[in-house]
């Protein structure tokens, strides 16, 4: 697996070289962004763009996880002529537009890029139709199982194309009260209990109205009232984090985040867990084209005060681009980038499953943002969190703590 990522590198590596202009020697792009030295896909980038473009060196600019909106701010606000910053949140980037300290990069996509393989998260970096960044990364959720557990029970394996009815059915089934097996499991998170309302694409957790997470809250509900996965007052009782959960290896299938993957891998690795897992799409509702996700999105701007521009343009469209994208999955990191190309490359880390609904998954049809950019949006994540835990806690019943959502948050725009 090993040289087949290797080939698949060096392969990407020589189209570059083929198709970018000659650059002068000793050129230095300074990117700004948050440890860089502890990244791994920082790193293997760095390497992948400076072998594929002689003579050009990527000098990070390391600034703290935890202050990396408001230091970036200052920096921007203090004249910093940094060539590239890296964009931890959204809102930063629509600020920064607004304050003047982005290029556009109209005029570069204008001349032929591609940006059909983001599967429209490329729009979240966009202004009034103008793009201002460049996804590079988007951890969107899939579904993890437990496949040594349906194996037993020989019961069929998740397919990339369930509705939330099969998947409850399917929970119900894997679910063996005697042998202390759960069918699904979920955190306790908002995103992992009613997020998936935001994957038709239409829908928004900013729109004011929460309607639509009531059927996610009574899927929820009914499974927890029938055994099929564990309580919430356990969980929090207990404070049994989601990664544990799954690894003790009696839950047959949990949705989560794509980044739960090389957890695995190094669970497996270290004898953590010993059991076969695979992944394959999130469910989805009826009239919502499977492999349906959200997640978040990690990108790269250009200054408007860098005297490299060019140059600047050639680092983040390769960087979102296959080729950086490759280079991005060599660690087991997810790519924004979508393509045959890159899940192979990241189905060929070593210790991802081997069958081919697992690799399939890794071809999202589209990915939502988990939240949009919006007027108040913290202000609207505070509120929907709290009815969230009364609504999990048993406080309050799903409806009650939806019209609590809707009547709280339309206060906030009176």
């Amino acid at each position: 697996m090993k040289k087949t990522l290797s080939v698949l590198l060096a392969a990407m590596m020589l189209v570059s070289l083929l198709a970018v202009p000659a650059l002068a020697d000793g050129q230095v792009l300074t990117v700004v962004t948050w440890d860089a030295t502890t990244t791994p896909y920082l790193i293997a980038q760095k390497e992948a763009f400076e072998a594929s473009h002689p003579g050009v060196t990527i000098e990070y600019v390391d600034v703290a996880s935890q202050d990396y909106g408001i230091k970036t701010s200052t920096m921007l606000s203090g004249g910093d002529t940094s060539d590239v910053f890296m964009i931890k949140e959204i809102d930063d980037l629509i600020k920064w537009q607004a304050q003047g300290f982005t290029a556009p990069l109209s005029d570069y996509i204008a001349q032929g890029y591609d940006l059909s393989g983001f599967v429209g998260t490329e729009a979240n970096y966009a202004v009034d139709g103008v793009q201002y960044a460049i996804p590079f990364r988007s951890d969107f959720w899939v579904l993890f199982y437990n496949k040594d557990l349906f194996d037993a029970a020989g019961v069929e394996l998740p397919t990339n194309d369930m509705t939330w009815e099969q998947y409850a059915e399917l929970a119900r089934k894997m679910t063996d009260k005697e042998k202390g097996i759960y069918g699904t499991h979920y955190h306790t998170w908002l995103s992992a209990v009613v997020n998936w309302a935001v994957c038709d694409g239409v829908n928004t957790l900013a729109d004011r109205n929460y309607d639509d997470l009531l059927y996610f809250y009574k899927l929820y509900q009914d499974l927890e009232d029938n055994g099929v996965c564990m309580s919430y007052a356990d969980l929090k009782a207990a404070g049994l984090h989601y990664s544990a959960a799954f690894a003790n290896g009696n839950i047959a299938m949990m949705p989560m985040g794509y980044w739960y993957v090389s957890t695995l891998i190094d669970y497996n690795k270290n004898g953590t867990c010993n059991f076969n897992w695979g992944i394959v799409a999130v469910p989805h509702l009826e009239g919502v084209a499977a492999g349906s996700s959200f997640g978040n999105l990690t990108g790269a701007m250009i200054n408007a005060k860098s005297a490299q521009k060019d140059l600047a343009w050639e680092y983040i469209s390769w960087l979102g681009g296959e080729e950086g994208a490759a280079a991005t999955a060599s660690v087991g990191a997810r790519p924004a980038w979508v393509s045959e190309g890159v899940a192979a490359a990241m189905s060929s880390v070593a210790g991802f499953p081997a069958d081919e609904n697992s690799k399939a998954a890794l071809l999202p049809a589209a990915v939502a943002m988990e939240w949009p950019v919006a007027e108040k949006v913290a202000d609207i994540k505070t509120i929907v969190n709290e009815e969230h835990t009364l609504i999990m806690a048993r406080e309050l019943s799903p409806e009650e703590g939806i019209e609590e959502m809707n009547e709280r948050v339309a206060e906030l725009f009176e």
